[in-house]
């Protein structure tokens, strides 16, 4: 049977930390730097910058700062002042987990239209996240000349262990309303079902809830060991590290599908469409025989002067239209005219 609180065991379960936070380190470098370019789009102006990014923002280097402020805990060769570092980076580590809910709690008041009854109990839970965050920051940490390093020596980890069991469920609750209001409260499941959107933001909330509730279930089940102060938060780095990656993948998904243009699908009463519901008349084909022959005739109607569709719309991270472009008439940029004028351009013979 293993001693785990033995000294020798500590520093054995130290040195296996030090080389798993080098791996996450790297693991997560390689996510930023390939996702840079994206970043790069809003800093040098070539995509509008949203409010909401800016929780996008400090999500993604929150925890870019905390990752390299433990590589330097666990590679200084002179004694400093490690509490002052370590609290350092779990102030950091903590908010990049507080992040990446706000992120999609941000998305679920979006897709309920900020309804207040929405709105105002999912801040109150958020601000009850962030109190347990910020009260869990009791990480201790002292010099060890034998690594050399930075060595953890005390957590608590009941609270640690509260707040993540209550991040757990503050991603279902989040997940549950997506759900109820794109799928079980929408007024036809079959025109649900056949929007790219409304699937791209369930999708990227299943996944996410999945991914966080997992790898905060596993740093949770290490905290309620307590094995010894390194085990107890061996896993806590790793579900921050997920948590950010997913909340920042569907930030930058749902940024590249709405800038790919108009969807064209049926009205709901969702709010994050992607183009305002088009009253354009399809056009009609109407063919008549003469004596003379068979001779086939395409009358197009004019669409009516209320019909409008706008050309190039501005979206935020959340889906709503914020610039709705220049409007036209016709079917210049209506997706399902362009083929049905493409397909009779020709007479069959």
């Amino acid at each position: 049977m293993v001693n785990w609180k033995s000294a020798t065991e500590v520093s054995v379960d130290q040195r296996a930390f030090s080389n798993l936070m080098h791996a996450l380190l790297g693991l997560y470098v390689w996510e930023w730097f390939t996702s840079l370019d994206f970043d790069w789009s809003y800093i040098g102006g070539k995509r509008r910058f949203r409010w909401p990014l800016i929780i996008y923002f400090l999500n993604r280097y929150c925890l870019l700062f905390a990752l390299i402020g433990i590589a330097i805990s666990l590679n200084v060769t002179t004694e400093i002042n490690c509490q002052v570092l370590y609290t350092f980076n779990s102030c950091f580590g903590n908010a990049a987990i507080g992040l990446s809910s706000i992120t999609f709690s941000l998305r679920t008041m979006a897709v309920w239209e900020q309804k207040l009854y929405i709105v105002i109990p999912l801040v109150l839970v958020i601000l009850g996240h962030w109190s347990l965050l910020l009260h869990g920051i009791l990480v201790k940490a002292a010099y060890d000349p034998a690594l050399p390093g930075c060595a953890i020596t005390k957590t608590d980890n009941t609270l640690l262990a509260v707040t993540f069991i209550y991040t757990m469920c503050f991603d279902f609750v989040v997940l549950s309303l997506i759900a109820w209001k794109l799928v079980i409260k929408a007024p036809s499941s079959k025109t649900v079902g056949q929007s790219k959107l409304v699937v791209l933001i369930f999708g990227d909330g299943l996944i996410y809830f999945i991914i966080a509730f997992l790898a905060n279930l596993l740093a949770t089940v290490f905290m309620i060991l307590n094995l010894n102060a390194v085990m107890s938060i061996v896993a806590n780095v790793p579900a921050a590290i997920a948590s950010t990656t997913v909340a920042c993948r569907a930030v930058r998904r749902f940024a590249k599908f709405a800038s790919l243009g108009p969807e064209m699908f049926a009205g709901t009463d969702v709010s994050m469409r992607t183009t305002a519901k088009s009253t354009v008349q399809r056009p009609r084909l109407d063919t008549s025989m003469k004596s003379e022959g068979v001779h086939v005739q395409m009358e197009v109607l004019e669409s009516p002067s209320t019909a409008r569709t706008y050309v190039n719309p501005e979206f935020d991270t959340m889906g709503n239209i914020m610039a709705k472009g220049s409007p036209q008439d016709g079917f210049e940029d209506d997706l399902e005219a362009q083929k049905i004028h493409n397909e009779f351009k020709r007479l069959p013979y």
